[in-house]
């Protein structure tokens, strides 16, 4: 059975580092297995449908081809659609005030266990929040995403895995494409 997927991409095209043409990126997905194959902006977030075996391989596939044709080794985590609306509708910091401006999701590759949930600092960046789902992280930055010292490096060393990090706009705007493509 086919279902709809986002893959989130990690660090690439970001300051002229790890770069991957969103054209080659879509022809990686097509190759790999994956149909109604769309990009969004430069940063590395891909939109397809796939059967539920090809889409468990696309993180490893994904990574090996861009490892094969660019040289460089780049993370992959992938959510459904179902996944997508509940990240979405679940969001801790929706009603606050700027809510689109200062709110963030961070996506890992692994479910949280629960002593390392605690192993974070909510004092460790003065103004700036979190709260911890099963496998995202939801940031509150007022002071800007720029200047947290809630980065991934610090989540991924706490919380022992992998995650990339999208503004809010971002996830909003993955959300409506998954769901045009389940209009299909």
């Amino acid at each position: 059975m086919t279902k709809h997927y986002v893959a989130l991409l990690r660090g690439i095209n970001v300051g002229g580092k790890h770069s991957v043409p969103m054209k080659l990126l879509a022809t990686m997905f097509g190759d790999a297995g994956c149909e109604n194959v769309k990009t969004y902006i430069q940063s590395g977030n891909v939109v397809f449908s796939a059967s539920s075996a090809v889409a468990g391989k696309v993180p490893t596939l994904i990574s090996k081809s861009i490892a094969k044709e660019l040289g460089h080794e780049v993370p992959v985590v992938v959510r459904t659609a179902e996944q997508m609306k509940k990240i979405v509708a679940g969001n801790p910091f929706a009603k606050r005030k700027d809510f689109d401006n200062f709110s963030h999701v961070v996506f890992f590759n692994n479910k949280f266990a629960p002593a390392n949930i605690k192993q974070l600092d909510p004092k460790r960046s003065p103004g700036d929040e979190f709260c911890c789902s099963e496998c995202e992280v939801y940031l509150w930055l007022p002071n800007g995403a720029g200047q947290t010292k809630l980065n991934c490096a610090y989540l991924d060393k706490k919380l022992a895995g992998i995650g990339t990090q999208r503004n809010w706009r971002t996830v909003v705007k993955l959300g409506e494409m998954l769901s045009e493509l389940e209009g299909k």
